[in-house]
């Protein structure tokens, strides 16, 4: 523990040494890191804006775009930057606050999801009661729970990466700061403290996944006793649950339920789950939904109605 801040700073590795490589990286993120901020802040402004999406599954939809768009800065914004610079470096307080914020937004994304298919279960299979039993407090209350459940899960990763000693070298072989980058780097048997990380964030990702399949399974079996119109609808707003779910878990489950190895292939599963995830799932959720597309040509016309009064008041002659 005496060589503990020995280190005070890591230098990534990045996705690729090529320089020509990079510079295209560059832009291909840059995009896609826009997309992806506007994309959720769109769906976000929507929601609150739109008196038609006002039932909780948009409440909870609109809290789950808002944690893309953190999810996503917490590692896009740096890597974005690394690409046109020589030297990645970060220091030992930025990595450890990456760490933190990776889990936090990445547990409380699992929980919303858990919290969301919970939802789709009581409408569908209570519908008279609905509205009682998930009123707004009802459902601040869980939203709540799924961030304090993410506090939780994050402090426990970075209690068990924060106390370890590093001594050098400080090169990460990545593009973000992780647990599983960082126990390499450790100068003292972490042979424990991956199983424990594994038992964290590996067992709550296959949890709450097997929990969502069995929701979903026992949802998709009883809509077959429904209308062909109100299975239509049920079917259209579980599918998109059902791809983000299966988008979002799939690449987690690879990363941290397993022993902690370097793979090249590792570098790509991060990208898939930190940057195209988040950017699918607000083109997943509009494209597959009817009242959102509705809703969003609604506020589109509001706001073209509105630019075009504020431009008729301009050309209105003061002295008439």
């Amino acid at each position: 523990m005496a060589n503990t801040h020995n280190v005070t700073e890591f230098i990534f590795l990045g996705l690729s040494p090529n320089q020509e490589m990079q510079k295209i990286c560059f832009v291909i993120f840059l995009l896609l890191y826009t997309a992806i901020v506007l994309g959720n802040f769109l769906i976000v402004l929507t929601v609150m804006t739109s008196r038609s999406l006002g039932s909780p599954m948009y409440f909870f939809l609109s809290y789950l775009c808002f944690v893309e768009i953190c999810y996503a800065s917490t590692t896009t914004p740096k890597l974005i930057s690394d690409l046109v610079t020589e030297r990645k470096a970060i220091s030992l307080w930025g990595c450890m606050t990456q760490v933190f914020f990776i889990h936090f937004f990445g547990g409380t994304e699992i929980f919303l999801l858990t919290v969301m298919a919970y939802d789709r279960y009581l409408a569908i299979f209570k519908p008279l009661n609905y509205t009682t039993i998930m009123n707004r407090q009802v459902c601040t209350f869980l939203v709540g729970v799924a961030w304090v459940g993410a506090f939780v899960h994050s402090l426990a990763q970075i209690l068990l990466i924060f106390h370890l000693p590093f001594c050098g070298p400080n090169v990460i072989n990545h593009y973000f700061c992780d647990v599983f980058p960082l126990l390499k780097l450790a100068c003292s048997d972490t042979f424990l403290i991956g199983l424990l990380i594994v038992a964290n964030g590996g067992t709550l990702s296959v949890i709450s996944f097997v929990v969502l399949l069995a929701s979903y399974v026992v949802i998709l079996l009883h809509l077959r006793t429904q209308s062909p119109e109100g299975r239509r609808k049920a079917l259209s707003t579980c599918g998109s649950h059902i791809t983000v779910v299966t988008l979002f878990f799939g690449p987690c489950i690879f990363i941290y339920l397993r022993p902690s190895t370097t793979l090249p292939v590792n570098k790509m599963v991060a990208v898939f789950y930190t940057v195209i995830t988040p950017l699918l799932n607000p083109v997943i959720y509009a494209l597959r939904n009817a009242e959102v597309k509705k809703a969003m040509k609604g506020l589109w016309s509001r706001t073209m109605s509105l630019d075009e009064k504020q431009r008729l008041s301009l050309d209105i002659d003061p002295s008439v």
